[in-house]
């Protein structure tokens, strides 16, 4: 079985591409990488396109080896990678509505992202667009007895953002669920194509609001990478710190919300006062409750002081003293636990299959966490370790993230004891045409970013995904054969991206 670093030699490696290897393929290549993603010998990492060409990335589960592989579609037609690859069949139909590529054999050609409300069709592409969808959008059936139908959404009550659940069920049971998302596309590429790289940035940390942070990590690192920029020690420290206070509060958000999704707000309430004590905190240290704009290509923009210093050390006092005795009340709650436990469960089979990063994958025994398995600084200095459980129900998922808050303490802590001096940020310099790839870990897990360089250092193309694309799908099937009032326990345990999945 070739390497994918002897599959890169198969094709045509694009020079100007960091920092892993991309290169251009032929047709039986790029079946050949399907067929390993379907035997599970390598994961599947995003799944994009131009206007007459499809990328790939891919992962070797054994080696953490990763590529790209591309293949030009002058016909505008490309092999199905999810005819063999489920994980891809949502990618590959928001592909064909934003592009016009078709992806031959896919067994579910329904649009995905586009609603036929744009008022255009392939947006992104150069297919000339035929007529207008008028049939309605149709939910894949589901046969038996005294089944029926119940229709949530898109619009919910509170500020949630909009999506269509479309339950079947046997009286109470669950016996399918099917998603229809695409309501918040904002248009997030088209937008970047000719800007500058501080709007791009801007426009990268603005995708999904409660991970700003992640997102314009990310971008960083892939513009980084594609300038060959290194980036100021202080900086990088600086980066980490903001990533940590970012996955702090929102796992600290999260726990309180799924208890209160079991009625037991009491957990909320506490859970709610801490998160807001990590946004006073994150404010007065570096100017934005949710830290928008402070990672930048180049370093950072905000420099912390030693006020802002002592105002992070005073929250994580506060939380070291508070958070074990709402540990315990959750632990000892044998009402909470009986909603949680054993519910909304997960396979680790499945978690493998779509790759699934964060508190998704970690609760179903997927040890993935790019902090760890992609090693950026400092993060390759610091002192942690990766919660993961096999369990795969609600209650796992809020372990992983009881486990992820004590972990992000420990991780401010160091950062603040080893902060070095000097410049936050280097200029960007003149620019070529080059190609980069970047990875963070949100506190959802995994945030890809690929991005090409024009001469004037003005962004040609950006793609940015989100690790909801590949967890979303996993809320299906983790739904089914619950009942249908479990439903927003389950899925607030995933909590899944509207926004930063589509774009």
């Amino acid at each position: 079985m070739p390497s994918l670093i002897d599959l890169m030699l198969e094709g045509r490696k694009v020079p100007q591409h960091s920092p892993w290897p991309r290169a251009m393929v032929d047709a039986s290549v790029w079946k050949f990488a399907a067929g390993e993603l379907a035997q599970g010998r390598w994961s599947l990492l995003d799944l994009w396109a131009e206007p007459a060409s499809v990328h790939m990335a891919i992962m070797d589960r054994q080696t953490a080896e990763i590529a790209t592989v591309s293949l030009d579609c002058p016909d505008y037609n490309y092999p199905s990678v999810g005819l063999h690859h489920p994980p891809a069949l949502r990618l590959e139909r928001a592909i064909n509505d934003l592009f016009g590529l078709t992806a031959e054999g896919l067994p579910d050609a329904r649009p995905w992202l586009d609603h036929d409300c744009w008022g255009v069709g392939f947006p992104l592409g150069n297919r000339v667009y035929g007529l207008s969808k008028t049939s309605p959008y149709r939910f894949l059936p589901a046969e038996g007895d005294g089944l029926h139908q119940i229709a949530v959404g898109p619009v919910h009550a509170g500020i949630i953002e909009p999506g269509h659940f479309r339950f079947t069920a046997s009286g109470e049971t669950v016996v399918r669920l099917e998603q229809r998302l695409g309501y918040t596309h904002k248009g997030i590429e088209g937008l970047m194509m000719g800007t500058d790289l501080e709007r791009a940035a801007e426009l990268a940390g603005r995708v999904s609001g409660d991970s700003t942070a992640a997102y314009a990590y990310a971008f960083s690192k892939a513009t980084e990478a594609a300038l060959q920029l290194a980036v100021p020690d202080r900086a990088v420290w600086l980066r980490a710190l903001v990533a940590e206070l970012e996955r702090l509060a929102n796992h600290l958000g999260d726990i309180g919300a799924i208890c209160n999704d079991a009625s037991f707000t009491l957990m909320h309430a506490h859970c709610s006062v801490l998160r807001e004590s990590v946004l006073r905190a994150s404010h007065r240290a570096f100017g934005h409750r949710l830290l928008r704009d402070v990672i930048v290509p180049g370093g950072v923009s905000h420099d912390l002081d030693g006020e802002g210093t002592k105002i992070i050390r005073a929250m994580l006092r506060n939380i070291r003293l508070r958070f074990p005795a709402l540990v315990e009340l959750y632990d000892n709650t044998a009402s909470l636990q009986d909603r949680t436990v054993d519910t909304g469960v997960l396979t680790p089979a499945l978690a493998k299959q779509y790759a699934a990063g964060g508190y998704v994958g970690r609760a179903s025994g997927r040890a993935f966490d790019v902090r760890c398995a992609l090693p950026y600084a400092p993060y390759d200095k610091l002192s942690f370790e990766l919660p993961v459980l096999d369990a795969g129900d609600v209650n796992a998922r809020v372990w992983i993230r009881i486990r992820e808050v004590e972990q992000s303490l420990s991780l401010i802590d160091q950062i603040l004891a080893h902060l070095p001096v000097g410049a936050i940020k280097v200029p960007i310099g003149k620019s070529h045409v080059c190609e980069g790839l970047g990875f963070a870990e949100a506190f959802r897990g995994d945030v890809m970013v690929w991005l090409r360089l024009d001469a004037k250092g003005r962004v040609s193309r950006c793609h940015l995904r989100d690790a909801s694309w590949f967890q979303w799908p996993l809320l299906e099937a983790a739904v089914e054969g619950n009942i249908v009032a479990d439903f927003p326990l389950c899925n607030k345990s995933f909590n899944c991206a509207y926004s930063g999945h589509d774009l």
